[in-house]
């Protein structure tokens, strides 16, 4: 295994026959002093937006799932805010974000506000943290497919209760639990299976309000030995809105439904 590890991402290692890979790239609030500089939002300001981008307690959400999986998943990590890149972004045209100014390297607020001067120049973020966090997650997937032929990469992300000025397609169902999917890596059976572990939650739903799942670039619409699913977890369910603590058992309870769906895919 090549050590992924970073102080941007942590791959954390599941049982050596595990296809499924639990991806949480947005769970952190962290941001380098140098990306911090670049920043126009004042201290006040950033934590506000903190509170609305962060998919706060997914990484808890993940760990505590992994270690009630009959056969442990691995775990890759995003260390760093979303602010600083969006690893699940498409680094070029093909991403509609742009048009909201989330492409890979963000520009506005998720109240469309600015984030970064206009005219601001990414591509040093994406060459200093976007390409190598994409080369590890490449290289976890390849690493999974020469263990045991397969790899089951599944995004765990969460969503605000209201919808969010920056958001393109809120307009539809806003379900406590969203399935994303994608028509070429997600399976019928890996969304049933997914249907079935989330089914105490109050109702799940497929691609509303938000879509697709996260496949690395090299294997992407193309190697169907790669298949990936998009868990997104409405905020009301387990936590105070914004970017406040966990409440009750709704932690836990998610966990569990995660462990039975990763012990679902590790027993095809």
């Amino acid at each position: 295994m090549n050590d992924a590890s970073s102080p941007s991402f942590q791959l954390l290692p599941g049982a050596p026959d595990s296809p499924v890979i639990l991806h949480v790239p947005h769970s952190s609030r962290a941001i380098p002093a140098t990306v911090r500089q670049g920043i126009v939002l004042d201290d006040v300001a950033l934590e506000r937006e903190l509170d609305h981008i962060t998919d706060s307690h997914t990484a808890e959400i993940a760990a505590v799932a992994a270690a009630r999986c009959s056969v442990a998943p691995w775990r890759f990590v995003n260390r760093f805010s979303r602010l600083v890149v969006d690893p699940e972004r498409f680094p070029d045209e093909r991403e509609e974000m742009l048009s909201v100014g989330m492409g890979a390297v963000y520009t506005r607020t998720t109240h469309k506000e600015e984030l970064r001067p206009a005219g601001f120049d990414g591509r040093a973020l994406v060459g200093e943290y976007f390409e190598p966090y994409a080369a590890a997650m490449t290289d976890a997937v390849a690493e999974r497919l020469a263990a045991v032929g397969r790899a089951v990469v599944v995004d765990v992300h969460s969503y605000p209760t209201e919808r969010l000025p920056y958001e393109l397609h809120g307009d539809g169902p806003r379900p406590p639990i969203c399935l994303g999917s994608d028509g070429f890596h997600t399976p019928a059976e890996l969304l049933s299976r997914a249907e079935r572990a989330f089914a105490g939650f109050g109702g799940t739903g497929v691609d509303s309000p938000f879509a697709g799942a996260y496949v690395p670039l090299e294997y992407y619409g193309k190697d169907p030995r790669v298949g990936a699913l998009m868990i997104e977890i409405r905020r009301d369910v387990y936590m105070t809105e914004p970017g406040g603590p966990a409440d009750g058992p709704g932690l836990g309870a998610l966990a569990g439904a995660l462990a039975e769906l990763v012990d679902a895919i590790g027993s095809v």
